[in-house]
Order: C-alpha cells, then sequence, then structure tokens
C-alpha cells in the first residue's frame, strides 16, 4: 500500500483515508487499484465488521485527475477489468458494510465514489456537485443511477446540467447524506455508527446489503415478491441455524426500544 492511501485498523473497524491532500484526494489509476486493493482485503478479513470512508482534509475526493483524465480513466476502466470483484460503481464488491464520512467537497467522481458507500455522514464542511458537464464527459460510475435514487431525478438533473455545489445542510435536505455534524465530529460520529454495525450478526449484515442491491434495481410487484422470496428463504434456514437464539434477539430488541 502506498502512502496516497491510509489503512487505521481499531478492533472490528477499518478507517481507509484517501491521502493526496494536494490534489485534494483525486483519483488516479494506482490510487484505485490500491482503494480497491485495500476493500477487498478488509472484505476478506473476518475480524473487520466495518469501514469507514473518507479523504484527507480538506477534500473528501475532487474526483479524477483532470490533468490525465483520458489516461486515468483508461487505465483505471482496465484495472476494473481485470479484477474479477468489479462491483456497482467505483468499489469492488464486498459484503463488510462501507460509511463514508465526507469530510469536505466530493466532486463528480468523487461524489460517485461516495456514493458507493451503504450511508453517508457529513462535515458541515461538506459539498457536492457533478460536474460531467463542464468537462464533456458522460457518467461512468454510477451517477445517473444512484444520484436520482438518492435525491429524485429532478433535483439529480439540476445538478448534473448546471454543475452547481450544494452545501452539507441542502444534502441532508436532499437525502443525499444522512446527517450533517461538525466538522471535528465527523470521524468520532462515523465511528460510534460503525461500532453499532459492527455489533451485528456480520451475515445477516451481509444478506441485508445483498437484499438492498438486488431489490433496489427493481419496481412494484416484482420488489414486493423477491423481498417475499428472500424472507422466506432466509428465515427457514436462520432459524434452523443451532447458533441462532431467537429468544436473546427479543430480549435485545426489548432493551433497544
Amino acid at each position: 500500500m502506498t502512502d496516497h492511501l491510509l489503512i487505521h485498523r481499531d478492533e472490528a473497524i477499518a478507517t481507509i483515508t484517501l491521502n493526496r491532500p494536494d490534489k485534494r484526494n483525486a483519483l488516479s489509476a494506482q490510487l484505485m487499484g490500491d482503494l480497491a486493493g485495500a476493500v477487498a482485503e478488509l472484505d476478506a478479513d473476518e475480524q473487520v465488521r466495518c469501514m469507514i470512508l473518507t479523504g484527507a482534509d480538506p477534500a473528501f475526493c475532487a474526483g479524477f485527475d483532470l490533468k490525465n483524465l483520458r489516461g486515468e480513466l483508461t487505465q483505471t476502466k482496465s484495472l476494473r477489468r481485470e479484477d474479477g470483484a468489479i462491483g456497482r460503481g467505483l468499489l469492488p464488491s464486498h459484503d463488510t458494510p462501507i460509511i463514508g464520512a465526507i469530510n469536505g467537497p466530493a466532486i463528480t467522481g468523487g461524489l460517485e465514489l461516495a456514493m458507493a458507500c451503504d450511508f453517508l455522514v457529513a462535515s458541515d464542511h461538506a459539498r457536492f456537485a457533478d460536474t460531467h458537464g463542464l468537462v464533456g464527459v458522460m457518467p461512468g460510475g454510477g451517477m445517473s443511477i444512484r444520484l436520482p435514487e438518492l435525491i429524485g431525478i429532478d433535483r439529480a438533473r439540476r445538478m448534473s446540467l448546471t454543475g452547481d455545489l450544494i452545501d452539507a445542510t441542502t444534502a441532508y435536505q436532499w437525502g443525499l447524506v444522512t446527517e450533517v455534524v461538525p466538522h471535528e465530529d465527523l470521524l468520532s460520529r462515523a465511528a460510534t455508527l460503525a461500532r453499532t454495525v459492527a455489533q451485528r450478526d456480520p451475515r445477516t449484515m451481509s444478506e441485508l446489503r445483498r437484499v438492498y442491491e438486488v431489490i433496489g434495481g427493481l419496481r412494484g410487484d416484482d420488489a414486493w415478491a423477491r423481498e417475499r422470496e428472500w424472507n422466506r428463504s432466509w428465515m427457514s434456514t436462520h432459524f434452523r441455524d443451532e447458533g441462532f437464539d431467537p429468544e436473546a434477539v427479543i430480549e435485545r430488541g426489548s432493551r433497544q426500544a
């Protein structure tokens, strides 16, 4: 691993930090390759129950490095073709939940990278924009899919067609991020959420992520039918698992209520 990607382990939580602050953490082919490798390695580690993805201040990620945009995109696509664990968006397929801790501007490819996380917590320094139109390229990392899912089609069109920045408060009001916290509290808040996730059964967390990924692409009766089917399959096997204690689950639920 190179110094432009930092990994910090704290028991079951792994924090991945994009570390090219002088380039506003712009994505290079090397950084994307290292990030994919780090996610895959941590995902395979049974001791890691949740990951946090963030950037070195002052930015989360300014997108792909514009000085060599064509070359970086070509190299990145080549690396993704060689990787057998290609996922949706800019992260490889993984089972371990990833929380995005958005510490500053997340622009274009940086926004696509953020939206590849399971959910986002933002610093009050965070800003968001889609500037594909300004640089004359089309989205390839899920912008036209994930952004409308999160904020609605008209707001997504507005962001893409104008290229305007939205602040953290607006991102929260529109549903792009789940909460906004003071900048100095961002990582501690993300870690608190990550510890909550890490306390859950990892098999259940992985399966829930698959449910959202698969059913999220369905609509109407197909979505309802697929969820019922998934529920029946999971419950018929999970409740027969000798390690499953329904009374303990009920007790935990009662304490949290």
